[in-house]
């Protein structure tokens, strides 16, 4: 006997100027259910349902609209998970180019941390439609997240996403690379922090101050195209080392480079 669909959260009341139908896709990534490929993938599974009929892929659904998600895809996105590495120097983010492995590839067993504490037990299956959500530098190390769900990738990545990313970053100024905070310009610092802009736009405040004498503190929350590096050298610093120790609410912690773990059911960012 089929497993009756599950109900999902109800659309709320449409306002005034909002656009009184969306796409199915959207708008269960818009209420959190899914990304927008998972959706397109349950629909034509037949695990979702629209006002009590069957949905079609392409549909167009109005804001009030009631969708339900079988038991199934519930389950299914259950069994994805989301891995932490501590990426070294070397490794690019996404797929290999260059001659330059993936960080995906540092996925093995042989490279989980023995102090990562989940229960998830690796599969091969584990690497399969896994993607970085956001990136890092080859030239960068620190914290990178590859995921399976399209909600963990919609939540740091999204073009509404709120989630502060932290940087240590060692720089050098005018050739000197020892107590750079001591010369280093007030006012230049005050521009790292709101001020400059990228490609033609102005960046969002950012959190930026003094770790020691040699080592910037970036708080970020957004990730254009090598952001800190570029950042800096409109200011006239030059960056030597830069390393990513937080994203949200999970730090890198004691992960050792090269090594990984699986995000815990009770982490979130």
């Amino acid at each position: 006997m089929p497993t009756p669909p599950q109900p999902a959260a109800q659309a709320p009341e449409p306002t005034d100027g909002q656009a009184q139908s969306v796409r199915l896709n959207k708008r269960m990534a818009d209420l959190g259910l899914c990304s927008r490929r998972q959706a397109d993938d349950w629909i034509a599974r037949g695990w979702v349902r629209v006002d009590g009929r069957a949905a079609v892929l392409g549909q167009a659904v109005s804001l009030q609209a009631h969708i339900e998600v079988d038991r199934q895809a519930r389950e299914r996105q259950r069994q994805q998970v989301t891995v932490l590495i501590n990426k070294p120097v070397g490794f690019v983010s996404g797929q290999a180019e260059d001659g330059y492995r993936p960080a995906a590839s540092l996925i093995q067993p042989a490279n989980r941390w023995r102090e990562c504490s989940s229960a998830t037990r690796w599969s091969p299956q584990h690497l399969q439609a896994l993607a970085p959500a956001g990136r890092l530098d080859i030239d960068s190390v620190g914290l990178l997240v590859l995921t399976q769900d399209g909600r963990v990738a919609r939540e740091l990545i999204g073009e509404d996403s709120q989630i502060e990313k932290e940087y240590l970053v060692r720089v050098t100024w005018q050739g000197r690379s020892q107590d750079v905070q001591s010369v280093f310009p007030a006012q230049s610092l005050c521009l790292l922090q709101h001020g400059l802009s990228l490609d033609g736009l102005v960046l969002k405040p950012a959190q930026v101050s003094w770790q020691n004498p040699e080592q910037l503190r970036f708080v970020l929350r957004e990730g254009r195209k090598r952001q800190i590096r570029r950042m800096c050298e409109q200011v006239g610093l030059a960056v030597t080392g830069l390393k990513r120790i937080r994203i949200g609410r999970v730090s890198l912690g004691q992960l050792p480079l090269g090594q990984w773990r699986y995000l815990r059911q009770d982490e979130s960012f």
